[in-house]
């Protein structure tokens, strides 16, 4: 391994670790730059598992030790990726908040699939899929990934309004499963759902509605293929979606409470429908 000790936060070759905080700046950014980050290093363990390939990665020193082994594996990281090592305070200047997680990789973004292709699973067809519609918090969409991936849904589809999964924040919340569950997005909404309903899938929009029927109620007689839709924070699944939908779905609320976080929403759903 390629290890560069770092002692000034304004090192040139630092340029993808500037400043993390800024929301709006590595949501364009790293799209765009073909890049995305793996922090923590369970994380970039999963990432690097998946195929993906780091350009570089950031820690102290002392978490060498802890992925030493994937560090000197040339079909993981080859040998001339740039390991940069700083002391702690270096670090908090580099990224603008504290590295508790112990390490950070700048991780080339993979190409993603077509929907035909998340749908066929490399080989073994997808029979649950959830669509995430217009969700705008990268928390909520790593929750829901992780949701996912324990409850064994077999892929994620996002809306072209969706934030991104690869977003630092979203693959920290879902552990890393944004690299695990098969995953794409759409080009068209709610367009794009014809193709699911092509294909075989009853299409199911969460939303509380007086034409819904409940998660029990539809959860007693599951369909073969099934994909669940989840609406955005706050106004929930827009008026076509509903209307595009074979059928609409409520968790029945109690204690006078009359939603659920959509993260929260996820994970009942999934496990009713797993």
């Amino acid at each position: 391994m390629t290890i560069i000790p770092i002692g000034t936060p304004d090192d040139e070759r630092l340029s993808d670790y500037t400043d993390l905080k800024d929301v709006h700046l590595r949501s364009v950014r790293e799209p765009a730059e073909g890049l995305y980050m793996a922090e923590s290093s369970a994380v970039i363990r999963r990432a690097l598992a998946a195929g993906h390939r780091p350009r570089s990665l950031l820690m102290a020193e002392k978490w060498l030790d802890s992925l030493a082994d994937v560090l000197a594996d040339p079909g993981l990281i080859p040998p001339d990726t740039p390991v940069f090592v700083a002391s702690e305070p270096v670090l908090q200047d580099i990224t603008g908040f504290h590295l508790h997680r112990g390490a950070l990789a700048a991780m080339h973004r993979p190409a993603l699939p077509s929907v035909a292709e998340v749908l066929a699973g490399g080989g073994q067809a997808a029979r649950r899929i959830a669509i995430l519609e217009d969700i705008v918090d990268h928390t909520n969409v790593g929750a829901a990934f992780r949701s996912a991936a324990a409850l064994g849904f077999d892929a994620v589809l996002i809306t072209p309004r969706c934030a991104d999964p690869l977003y630092r924040r979203s693959v920290r919340v879902s552990m890393g499963t944004v690299f695990q569950v098969p995953w794409t997005r759409l080009t068209t909404w709610p367009g794009g759902m014809a193709e699911l309903q092509d294909a075989g899938f009853v299409v199911a929009a969460l939303a509380l509605s007086d034409q819904s029927v409940t998660l029990d109620e539809f959860a007693a007689n599951p369909p073969e293929k099934l994909a669940v839709v989840l609406g955005t924070e706050g106004d929930g699944l827009a008026p076509r979606t509903l209307h595009a939908a074979d059928v609409t779905v409520r968790i029945p609320m109690a204690g006078g409470v009359d939603s659920l976080n959509v993260a929260a929403a996820s994970a009942v759903a999934f496990w009713a429908l797993r």
